[in-house]
């Protein structure tokens, strides 16, 4: 791989082999180093917290140097293009970058442009994809259910119109041939392309939940959002929150999952956030891992 812009398209053991480096790297408690000497830029032109400072840690365990792109203090505040930013960087002789953008396919028209030896990974482009986020949730899922996803029924739920990181989990789900997929939402929320083929699509949240051993909620994307597509966060928490009482009607070792940042009383509830099915704070953590999997391969 020169770039990760997206997990579509991957072979179950091109995504496998990067789950088995990942988990490698989060059974080690040593810094690897092989990263010594290059450069990595985080680029985002969009806030983060999760996402951003994984890579930083990533890239700095594997002894890069890290160079932190600031949009609001940029030269992109006087007019200068992204492109222009990245020829730039390349030019003071960065050779990774870590791109989140707002545009749709931002991030891939910049790695049409880059130099050969350049690597770009995607840190989250509109609503196309999220690849990192995407393999961390299946090493967390692979960590408390096994390897096999043929025997795992998976409930996705919530905003997957708005939602990069709801394409990226669908890809990486049928990749490594998850069992069953369900995907849950009000119409409004669900987008009419081809991102549910195969899903079994329901409106009623206490039918998705039947039986699935795992539950990956979405953030409301509120300001992705045209207006009037949600009634009331109330009325949203009502139909398509998570609360332990719903929960019940999961297998009783069912898992359940976000990727943050939550919204608190409307997509889950406390007791459910922070309960012991809960493997929110797990997923964070592999995030650094799959980082850094993921940078190895494509810079070291």
């Amino acid at each position: 791989m020169q770039h990760l812009l997206t997990l579509e398209g991957m072979t179950p053991g091109q995504l496998t082999d990067l789950l088995d480096r990942a988990q490698a790297h989060a059974d080690s408690a040593r810094d690897p180093g092989t990263l010594a000497g290059i450069a990595v830029c985080t680029l985002f032109f969009e806030p983060s917290t999760r996402t951003r400072m994984s890579f930083q840690l990533a890239a700095q365990r594997l002894g890069a140097h890290v160079l932190n792109f600031d949009v609001s203090t940029s030269s992109a505040r006087k007019g200068e293009t992204a492109l222009d930013t990245l020829r730039n960087l390349e030019a003071m002789g960065v050779r990774g970058f870590v791109v989140r953008h707002h545009d749709d396919g931002a991030v891939a028209a910049l790695a049409r442009e880059a130099r050969a030896g350049t690597a770009l990974l995607n840190a989250g482009d509109g609503r196309s994809a999220h690849p990192t986020q995407g393999l961390l949730d299946m090493l967390t899922l692979r960590q408390a259910k096994g390897a096999d996803f043929s025997r795992l029924k998976v409930a996705i739920v919530g905003d997957v119109k708005h939602s990069r990181v709801a394409r990226s989990d669908l890809h990486a789900l049928r990749i490594l041939g998850a069992g069953e997929i369900r995907v849950c939402g009000p119409a409004s929320l669900l987008p009419d392309d081809a991102t549910l083929a195969g899903c079994r699509v329901t409106h009623d949240l206490d039918e998705a939940l039947e039986g699935v051993d795992a539950v990956m909620m979405l953030r409301l994307q509120r300001e992705r959002m045209e207006e009037g597509l949600i009634g009331s966060l109330e009325g949203y928490h009502r139909d398509y929150g998570l609360s332990r009482m719903r929960l019940q009607r999961a297998a009783s070792d069912a898992v359940v999952m976000h990727p943050g940042p939550i919204n608190r009383g409307v997509e889950i509830t406390d007791d459910v956030a922070d309960g012991p099915q809960s493997l929110i704070l797990r997923q964070v953590a592999n995030g650094v891992a799959v980082r850094m999997a993921v940078l190895e391969r494509l810079l070291a």
